[in-house]
C-alpha cells in the first residue's frame, strides 16, 4: 500500500496554510496511479518523489492535472525528508530547497522571467473573473510571470476586491487551460513590502489555493522585472485569509540572479 503523508505547508498551524500530500516513495506508480492518489486526497497537489535518493526526481498532481512545479508541496515534502540540503528535479528543473532544525524551508527557483499580457487574453481573464478595469490597480499593470509555472499576475485596487473574488469556474477553467496558466495570482499590496494574494486554481480541480509557492516566486519576479522593490527585497506574502486558512510566505529576491527564493514553514497533519 501506498503510505500518503500530509503537511500543512507556510503555517506552523496544521488548521492553516496549504495542505499537500506527499509520497516519499512513488517508484513503480503510473501517471493514472499517481493522479488517481492525488485526487483522492483532494488536496490542491500533492508530491511524488519517484526516484531512490537525491536529487530526487519529484512530481506534482493536483486532483485533475499535473503540474510542473509546486512550491508548497515542494517545501512541505522538503520538511517531511528532514532538516539538510536537498534538490529536487522537477518537470520545470532543478530546484534546491534548505530545510533548518526548526522545520523552515527555502526553495530556490528555476530562472524566473515575466512577460506582457495580450490585451485580448486581459479581457477575457477580467470578463471571467468578472472585474473590470476600473478594479484594477494602474501603478501594477497585469503581466504573466514565470518562476517554474506560469501566473497571470492581476493587481487590485482595494482589499475588498480582492476579498470579493467570485469568477465563472468553466470559463475561467478554459482560458487557463488554453494558455498553460497554474493559477492566476491576484494581489492587493497592502505596504511597500507585504502584498494579500488569492490565488484561483480551476484548471487543478480546485476553486483557490490558500498557499501558492509558486505563483509566490513568479509574482517575485515581476516584483523585480517593474522594480517594484529593490533588487534584495526580501517580500512577505498573505494568503489563505479569505478561506480560513491564513498562511506566511517569504520570498528573497538575489541581486544578479534570475531565481527566487520561496520560503516558510510546514508541519505534518494528524489525525
Amino acid at each position: 500500500m501506498t503510505e500518503i503523508q500530509r503537511y500543512a505547508a507556510f503555517t506552523a498551524d496544521p488548521g492553516g496554510g496549504n495542505p499537500a500530500g506527499i509520497v516519499l516513495d512513488a517508484r513503480g506508480l503510473s501517471d493514472v496511479e499517481m493522479l488517481t492518489i492525488a485526487a483522492e486526497v483532494g488536496y490542491s497537489e500533492t508530491a511524488f518523489i519517484v526516484s531512490a535518493s537525491g536529487p530526487y526526481r519529484v512530481r506534482y498532481f493536483s486532483p485533475e492535472i499535473e503540474v510542473p512545479f509546486c512550491g508548497h508541496a515542494t517545501i512541505a515534502t522538503a520538511v517531511a525528508l528532514g532538516p539538510g540540503e536537498h534538490v529536487f528535479t522537477t518537470n520545470a528543473g532543478e530546484v534546491p530547497i534548505t530545510v533548518d532544525g526548526s522545520g523552515r524551508a527555502t526553495l530556490t527557483s528555476v530562472p524566473a522571467s515575466v512577460a506582457d499580457l495580450d490585451p485580448a487574453d486581459l479581457g477575457a481573464l477580467l470578463e471571467a473573473l468578472r472585474y473590470s478595469g476600473s478594479d484594477l490597480d494602474g501603478s501594477l499593470p497585469p503581466k504573466v510571470a514565470y518562476a517554474g509555472a506560469h501566473h497571470p499576475v492581476i493587481a487590485l485596487a482595494t482589499r475588498s476586491g480582492l476579498a470579493g473574488l467570485d469568477y465563472d469556474v468553466d470559463a475561467l477553467k478554459a482560458l487557463m487551460g488554453a494558455r498553460d496558466w497554474t493559477t492566476i495570482q491576484l494581489v492587493h499590496r497592502a505596504a511597500d513590502d507585504t502584498f494579500d494574494v488569492r490565488n484561483p486554481f480551476p484548471v487543478g480541480g480546485v476553486y483557490e489555493d490558500p498557499a501558492t509557492g509558486a505563483a509566490a516566486a513568479a509574482l517575485g519576479a515581476y516584483l523585480r522585472e517593474l522594480k517594484v522593490v529593490p533588487e534584495d527585497a526580501e517580500v512577505t506574502i498573505r494568503q489563505g485569509h479569505d478561506m480560513g486558512r491564513p498562511s506566511r510566505i517569504t520570498v528573497t529576491l538575489i541581486p544578479g540572479d534570475d531565481r527566487v527564493r520561496v520560503s516558510g514553514t510546514a508541519v505534518p497533519i494528524t489525525g
